[in-house]
C-alpha cells in the first residue's frame, strides 16, 4: 500500500474525518464536519482581505453527499444531477506533493513557495502591493508580517510562507471543517475549502496529499478536478446558496 504523503507543516485530521471522491459523482463526506459559507471579504481598498463565514448547513448524514458536478438544484448537496449533466468528471489531478516543483521567492528572513496550478483565484496575494513584492522587502518587519498573512490567507495552499531560520511554514490552525468559498466581488461561487488536514481519497482508496487547506472543485469545470483551478470564474458559477457574511472570521495570527 502506497505511504499517505502529508504535506510540512500540516497534521491529519482524526480518523473519523474524511472525504471520499466518487469518480463520476459527489463528495461523500464522513465524520459530521461543520460545513457553512466563507465569503471573500475587502479591506478599505476593495482588494480580497478576509473570511467571513456565512450560512451553516448540516453534515448529519454519513456520509453527505456533496455536489461536484455544480448542476445540483439542491446545492450544496448531489441530488443526483451528474448523472444526466454535461460535465467531465475525470479526476486528472496528479498524486505528485504540491511542495514539488514550485516557483521559490526568497527573501532575507523570509521565503515563499508558490505552485501555480492550485490558484483557486481568491487574490489575496494582490493587497499591498502583492505578496511577491513584500516577501523580498528586507529589514521590514510591516512587509514580512503582510507576506506572511497573505500567503496563510490563501485557502488552496497555493502560497506558503517560511522562515528562513527554522525552515518551517506559517500556517492557520484550522480545525477539520469545510467551506463554502463566496466570491461577491467578482459575482461568483468558488470550491469546497477543505481545512484542517482531512483526508480526501478516490473510491479506489488512493489518497491525495494531506493538506492543512486545500479547496476542491465543486463547479464541475476544472482542469485538475478534484482540485478547483479558478475555472469558476471564467464560467461565472454561482451556487445560489441564501446567505450573508455575519459570522466569524479567520484568527488573527498564524503559526
Amino acid at each position: 500500500m502506497k505511504k499517505i504523503d502529508i504535506e510540512k507543516g500540516s497534521k491529519r485530521a482524526d480518523a473519523r474525518f474524511r472525504i471520499t471522491v466518487e469518480e463520476t459523482g459527489p463528495y461523500l463526506v464522513y465524520g459530521q464536519p461543520p460545513l457553512a459559507q466563507q465569503f471573500i471579504m475587502p479591506d478599505a481598498e476593495g482588494e480580497s482581505w478576509y473570511f467571513q463565514q456565512g450560512a451553516h448547513f448540516p453534515t448529519d448524514d454519513e456520509p453527505t453527499a456533496l455536489c461536484r458536478c455544480g448542476a445540483s438544484k439542491n446545492k450544496p448537496y448531489c441530488d443526483g444531477a451528474h448523472v444526466h449533466a454535461a460535465w467531465d468528471p475525470r479526476l486528472t489531478a496528479d498524486d505528485a506533493p504540491l511542495l514539488d516543483n514550485v516557483e521559490l521567492t526568497e527573501g532575507e528572513t523570509l521565503s515563499m513557495t508558490d505552485n501555480p496550478k492550485y490558484c483557486v483565484f481568491a487574490r489575496f496575494c494582490d493587497a499591498k502591493g502583492q505578496v511577491w513584492n513584500l516577501v523580498g522587502q528586507p529589514e521590514n518587519d510591516e512587509a514580512r508580517e503582510l507576506a506572511i498573512r497573505e500567503a496563510s490567507m490563501c485557502p488552496s495552499g497555493r502560497l506558503m510562507a517560511w522562515d528562513n531560520e527554522t525552515g518551517t511554514p506559517y500556517e492557520f490552525r484550522f480545525e477539520p471543517s469545510l467551506g463554502l468559498i463566496e466570491d461577491v466581488a467578482i459575482g461568483t461561487s468558488s470550491g469546497l475549502w477543505v481545512r484542517g488536514g482531512i483526508p480526501v481519497s478516490r473510491e479506489s482508496g488512493e489518497t491525495y496529499e494531506i493538506r492543512n487547506r486545500v479547496v476542491l472543485c465543486r463547479c464541475g469545470a476544472s482542469h485538475n478536478k478534484p482540485y478547483c483551478d479558478g475555472t469558476h470564474a471564467s464560467i461565472r458559477f454561482n451556487d445560489r446558496l441564501e446567505g450573508t457574511p455575519e459570522g466569524e472570521t479567520l484568527p488573527e495570527k498564524v503559526y
